[in-house]
Formats: structure tokens, sequence, C-alpha cells
């Protein structure tokens, strides 16, 4: 048996990249194209992932032709970089992870199209297991340490529940959709999108149920916010104090929480300094972050224990179960039932 699992992630791909492999397949769709035993695809806005069982061994080539199905790129014209991890590599990898909620529709999806089998649903509720062992066991999770979750964090400070804040995202990058998405599942529901390009402006509202407004419109939309999220490419401040100035003053008492991840800065940091506002710029939250992460990585020792134990017991359980089936396989030869795979 071949375990293993391919993947592209923010890391060693841009968003381009990893555009042209997620989407196109489906985990029963790979499974049967390059003919695996069991197939898992999982796929979130910043990784590409297969898992994979297999009686022979199959090529990355192979899985990635498989992911670019329903494209026009040829996989020869660019080698993207794949990272590949095989056996209890593989299961380290999974289960380092920090992505469980993802993890349990990819799971659950690929076990209703039947691609996943023994082994992988084996393989994946361990994995939810070490998960919550590791996050009831440790405060590795503590702690807000990317932009969204910072930002998600302070506007709950802030603003303590959400579903009455309108939200004004300004940019449509990277950044802008993760903090976007963020917000929305902490439960904001009123969410506006403006970007210089209309139409990537609709693209990203499309995407986390908002709705878009044209550029030239965005600043009198402060009127009504309770946050406003910045991360253009502009060169010079997009909102100063005597921009904002008038608009508060129709704001009856209500604070503005702005976020300006920009480099270099949407909003000229003399507006934190207006009555009513609070203003974090991307080094703010970065500070936040790295309290966080300091709190983390007093955690790692003991979280990396967990997983350690656990990957060599899964290891050992799978490989005692395979000897075992051969064991049974060669007994039936002389007339004794053979061991269903399932049973493991």
């Amino acid at each position: 048996m071949n375990l293993f699992c391919i993947g592209l992630s923010h890391h060693t791909a841009n968003v381009t990249t990893r555009e042209q492999f997620a989407g196109n397949a489906t985990a029963e769709s790979i499974a049967s194209q390059a003919g695996c035993t069991e197939a898992l695809l999982l796929t979130t806005c910043n990784r590409v992932e297969v898992y994979v069982v297999s009686d022979k061994r199959i090529s990355t080539d192979e899985i990635a032709r498989c992911l670019m199905e329903k494209t026009n790129c040829n996989l020869h014209s660019y080698a993207p970089p794949f990272y590949r991890y095989e056996d209890h590599k593989c299961v380290q990898h999974l289960f380092e992870s920090e992505i469980f909620g993802q993890a349990k529709k990819a799971y659950e999806s690929a076990r209703t199209s039947g691609a996943v089998g023994p082994y992988l649903h084996r393989l994946f509720q361990r994995a939810f297991r070490v998960a919550k062992q590791v996050r009831t066991h440790t405060e590795i999770a503590r702690g807000a340490v990317s932009v969204g979750s910072v930002a998600v964090e302070l506007a709950q400070r802030i603003f303590g529940n959400l579903s009455e804040c309108k939200v004004l995202v300004l940019g449509a990058g990277e950044t802008s959709e993760r903090t976007a998405r963020a917000l929305v599942s902490r439960g904001v529901i009123d969410l506006r999108v403006s970007n210089r390009s209309l139409g990537r402006a609709h693209d990203l509202a499309q995407a986390v149920g908002g709705c878009a407004v044209p550029f030239d419109d965005w600043a009198r939309q402060c009127r009504e916010i309770d946050i406003l999220l910045t991360s253009t490419a502009s060169e010079t401040p997009l909102l100063a104090p005597d921009i904002l100035a008038p608009m508060l003053r129709e704001r009856l008492d209500r604070p503005l929480f702005i976020i300006d991840v920009a480099v270099p800065r949407n909003v000229d940091p003399s507006v934190n300094k207006m009555e009513g506002v609070y203003l974090y710029d991307i080094d703010s939250i970065r500070s936040v972050a790295e309290q966080s992460l300091a709190l983390r990585r007093q955690q790692v020792a003991a979280a990396e224990a967990i997983i350690a134990d656990h990957v060599t017991e899964f290891v050992d359980s799978i490989s005692r179960g395979l000897a075992r089936t051969s064991h049974i396989a060669g007994q039936a030869s002389i007339g004794e039932n053979p061991l269903r795979a399932s049973q493991l």
C-alpha cells in the first residue's frame, strides 16, 4: 500500500498558480483517472492537497493532470512547485495541519462520493482526534496570528457581537479576501467591497456574500459603516482627517474601527487621534499577532510530542493491519476466509 499526499500552498505557489489546480476535479474523479484505491481532495484559499492510497506508485504529475482536467493549461509548459509527503511524513503533515474545519468538509465530501475507503477513513478520524487533543491539552490555538484573525479579535473587543456591524472592504486582494472571510465567519452580514476595478469588487463581494460599491463612492460609506478594512496599492493616503471629519459628525457617537494593512498606508496616521476612531495599521496588527505567536511557540513542544505519539501509533497500527491481511490472504489458499481490508 502506498500512502502519500501532494499539494500546493501559499508558501510554495502564488494564487494564480493555485487557481489552475483548484475547483477542476473531485476526489472521485482523481481516484478514477489516476487508478487510486482511495483519494481525498482538500482545497482552501491557501492550499490544494490530494491524499491518496494506492496499490501502485503514482507520480506527482499524474495527480497534477487530474487536478487540471477541466483547464486548457499545459502541465509541461511550467513546473508547478508541488510538495509531496509519503507514508509517515504524510501522516505527520496532516496531523500538523491547522485547517480541520475544511478537512472535515473534504472528508465528508469524499466519503459520500465513495472515494474514501478504510485507510483514509482511519487516517482522517485519527487526525481529528489529534487536533482535539492538541487544542484541549495545550494553548497552541490561543490568540490570533493572521491579519484576518487579529482584525476579527480586535473588532470583537470593540463591538462585541459583529452581526449588526456594517463593514466596508477597500481593495480586493488576497489579504482583503482573507479578512473579509474571517469577519463573515464571525457573524458579519452587511459587507461591502470597493475597488478601483469594479469587476474585481463584484468578484470578491460575490465570494463572501457581500455587495460591490463603486470606488468613487467608498468614502461616503464612512457615514454608515462600523468597520473599514483598507488594503489597496495607493501610494498616497486615501483617508485623512479633513475627509473623515464631516462624516464623523453624522455618526452619532458610533465608533469607527479602521484596519489599514496597506503598505504604503491608505489611512493618514493622524486619523487615530480623532474621537471615536480606532486605527490599526499593519505594524499594530503584527504586534498583536506576535504576542499570540509567542504564546504559541511556548506550546509547540507539547503539541509536537502529542502529534509524534499519534503518528507512531497510527503508522504501527497500519503496518500490523497490513501484515495481518497478508498472512490471512496466504491462508486463504488452504480454505480459510480472508479478512476484508475494511475490517482492519
